[in-house]
């Protein structure tokens, strides 16, 4: 029996329905990913299933002792206290009442009256048991009950806040872009700690790995409609892409049916005389179905004003070092990044990834050693926290600043043309900024940054609160600029979709260099290298670069050499493709149908393509050495 039903749910702000005709069940168990445009109204339906608004129509049913709880996507404004307060105000007045017995028995000098009025009626709510829930719930999730709320780092507060959100036991755990302000680390930990959760989970990322991860069904949000696809992300694409192109075809044919009938109503006087008033009907009809067709919400259309080309070598590095409070951030960091260098820094929150941009863009000078900034630089700098934004200004005044037109590349386009090819309308675009979602706001910053003319785009944590669509396009962008960038982020697959080498703090001043996104930087760390020793001690894995051990001069490659190395990565792609197609191929149905010698034969196949594969790049990585 499903924990929540809702039917036939409308709920509307003004304008067309955000959410029209709502069907949708959730069972215990589930782990559902809800999913859609900015804006289209999944926070809205979060908030609905957890009875925080009222539907304008509908019903919405839970099933008797139901508890539902919710993890907000910011933190709230009234959260306060020390984080023992916070988690214990998931449980209401009794949570209220479990913060003062705290406060009160752990005082220098207890008032002893206080607290046996605030034990009485703790026993009279019968709320031990939920004091030792509140305990362990903190244990579970490794929080310290006394830290200071105000005191920890987003990421930290976002740990709290979901302690807060369980340890009223939830049925039905809701989670709003719980990735947010998280780093690489504590997305894995929370990934696990889901995977293991037992009651029904909904929930609304940007992270695509993660949601592939965590989803055993994908629910959507398109234009006021609610469909629910089982499966995993990858059968959702598919069988959206064939939906999205049947309703294509059926609106051109409706299309071409009404041009039709439009150009009968205008013909003669003849015609008219004898014209089907039933048809005429029909007509007025089709006119009224096409008035009120919500077409499938456009993409956003980026473009970067491009600076003049800046000098070849855009940052040199000799040395450096930066130490705070007798703590090493950086220590002894050599490198050097060349004009189309494409820079992932990687690193748990408070690691220094901060700290390390603002050295190589010389804003910050080193304890030791020598940064040098390369010729003819244009700097512009996404930032996480929005603060570029002038919260008293519109949209409009944020991205041109008194003046009527933005230029992009040579060309001039009224701010307000620039602002929609964002999706913003004219009335979005005039509102006050205090108005706009999460996303939004990500997709002004966006038309701020790129109306600015750049040759080195540094971007920290820009992918947080986009949807799908426009991440993917954000990625398309940044694989045909042809200036610098360098990128701080948490996901993974943005890292690997973009960036040609990573940097990666590794604790006690250590920073890392690696080829490739982050999956590449998973196999050449330290730690892996570690393991394939391990695992494969006759084969020795080279030294990583990030080492402390003193550097060994490179032997020149022979021409045969050379030219293997310049191959292989090519020779790698298509290695994983064939490695892709042979395992998509064992997903199937029909495969196991297959007559045992088959079934053994593409096994083999597989097993010899996937030995191929890790020849190569073991070999790569000897040359590239």
């Amino acid at each position: 029996m499903p924990l929540i039903t809702l039917q036939n749910v409308d709920y509307g702000v003004g304008g067309p329905l955000l959410l029209q005709n709502v069907a949708l069940s959730i069972d215990a168990g589930e782990r559902i990913a809800l999913i859609g445009r900015n804006g289209a109204g999944k926070s809205t339906l979060l908030k609905l299933l957890a009875g925080e608004i009222q539907a304008d129509d509908g019903e919405i049913r839970l099933e008797g002792g139901v508890r539902v709880a919710r993890l907000e996507q910011e933190v709230p404004a009234g959260a306060e206290g020390d984080v023992w307060d916070v988690v214990a105000g998931g449980l209401g007045q009794l949570g209220a009442w479990l913060a003062e017995y705290h406060h009160l028995s752990h005082a220098e000098h207890v008032d002893t009256e206080a607290l046996a009025k605030v034990q009485a009626k703790i026993e009279d709510a019968q709320g031990w048991s939920l004091d030792q829930r509140v305990t362990e719930t903190l244990t579970r999730l490794q929080l310290d009950g006394d830290a200071p709320f105000s005191g920890l780092s987003g990421g930290m507060k976002r740990r709290v806040l979901l302690a807060r959100a369980l340890v009223s036991a939830p049925d039905v755990l809701l989670l709003d872009e719980p990735t947010n302000h998280l780093d690489i680390e504590a997305i894995d930990w929370l990934e696990g700690f889901l995977k293991a959760w037992t009651g029904a989970l909904v929930f609304v990322t940007h992270d695509r790995r993660f949601l592939r991860a965590l989803a055993t069904r994908i629910v959507e949000i398109d234009r006021g409609q609610v469909t629910s696809w089982p499966g995993d992300w990858a059968n959702y694409e598919r069988r959206r892409e064939e939906r999205l192109n049947a309703e294509a075809q059926e609106n051109a044919r409706f299309d071409k049916l009404l041009a039709q009938e439009e150009v009968w109503i205008r013909q003669g006087i003849k015609a008219r005389r004898t014209r089907d008033e039933g048809r005429v009907r029909r007509l007025k009809a089709m006119r009224m179905e096409r008035g009120q067709r919500r077409d499938l919400t456009g993409n956003v259309r980026m473009e970067v004003a491009q600076g003049d080309a800046s000098g070849r070598k855009v940052v040199e590095a000799k040395d450096v070092a930066f130490a705070y409070g007798g703590n090493a951030i950086v220590g002894e960091l050599s490198t050097a990044i060349m004009r189309g260098d494409r820079i992932g820094l990687i690193g748990p929150n408070g690691s220094g990834k901060t700290t390390l941009l603002k050295l190589l863009l010389g804003e910050l000078a080193p304890t030791a050693g020598e940064v040098k900034l390369g010729s003819n630089l244009r700097i512009a700098y996404f930032d996480q926290y929005r603060a570029t934004l002038r919260e008293d200004w519109n949209a409009i005044e944020n991205v041109a600043e008194g003046r009527e037109s933005v230029e992009i590349n040579g060309k001039h386009k009224h701010v307000i043309g620039y602002l929609q090819d964002f999706l913003f309308t004219p009335e979005r675009a005039r509102a006050p900024i205090t108005r706009l979602s999460g996303g939004e706001r990500n997709r002004l910053l966006l038309a701020k940054l790129f109306a600015q003319p750049s040759n080195l785009l540094v971007m920290d944590e820009p992918t947080n609160d986009l949807d799908v669509e426009t991440l993917e396009l954000l990625e398309e962008l940044l694989a045909d600029y042809p200036g610098t960038l360098l990128l701080v982020s948490h996901d993974r697959d943005f890292l690997d979709n973009v960036v040609t080498s990573t940097l990666v703090m590794e604790g006690q001043g250590r920073v890392g260099e690696y080829v490739g996104g982050y999956s590449d930087w998973l196999r050449q760390r330290p730690e892996a290298q570690s393991l394939n020793t391990a695992a494969k001690p006759a084969a020795p894995t080279p030294a990583p670069a990030a080492q402390a051990a003193p550097a060994v001069a490179k032997r020149k490659l022979s021409y045969k050499d050379a030219r293997e190395l310049e191959q292989l990565p090519s020779r790698i792609e298509s290695l994983e493709s064939r490695v892709a197609e042979l395992t998509a191929a064992m997903n199937e149905p029909a495969f196991y149908q297959r007559g045992s010698a088959d079934i053994a034969a593409h096994n083999a196949t597989l097993a010899a393509a996937q030995a191929e594969l890790d020849a190569a790049y073991t070999r790569w990585a000897e040359l590239d050495a």
